[in-house]
């Protein structure tokens, strides 16, 4: 059985694994005691919010969110920056449930939005986020400024 629930500093060191495993799927090297830092900073520090999914209190999957805010509704938002699930766990809905409880705590918390970016090649998480109702954003471009 697969339990999903918000992740505390405690979770750190079960979370280090998927998340250096997501970074590398985006190309970045292995890097632990960066994705170990990283978290625990993020974590500690209350600047996200992440959701764990353990399967036998193993840790199998992991969605991450930011707090934004909207000028233009004048709510909150929240990005939705990682959502993995180890290559074990894939195929299982762990993927859907995890954006379920993600979306569950921006509703609760009265969001008027979840965003999110992806690759253009990631076609198998596009037709999950697709399914679970998000559109493709066509009124505004996305730019970056790489420092």
């Amino acid at each position: 059985m697969i339990e999903i629930r918000r992740a505390t500093t405690a979770d750190v060191e079960p979370l280090v694994p998927l998340f250096d495993a997501y970074r590398q799927f985006y190309g970045k090297a292995a890097d632990l005691p960066l994705a170990r830092r990283f978290l625990a900073e993020r974590l500690a520090q209350g600047e996200s919010v992440v959701f764990l999914a353990e399967r036998d209190r193993t840790a199998c999957g992991f969605t991450l969110l930011y707090p934004m805010f909207s000028s233009l509704s004048c709510r909150p938002i929240w990005i939705l920056s990682d959502l993995y699930v180890d290559p074990t766990a894939r195929r299982t809905g762990l993927g859907r449930r995890l954006m379920e409880a993600a979306h569950a705590f921006a509703r609760a918390g009265g969001a008027a939005a979840v965003e999110l970016d992806t690759a253009h090649t990631n076609t198998q998480a596009q037709a999950l986020y697709e399914a679970l109702g998000y559109r493709r954003d066509l009124e505004f471009r996305h730019y970056v400024l790489s420092l």
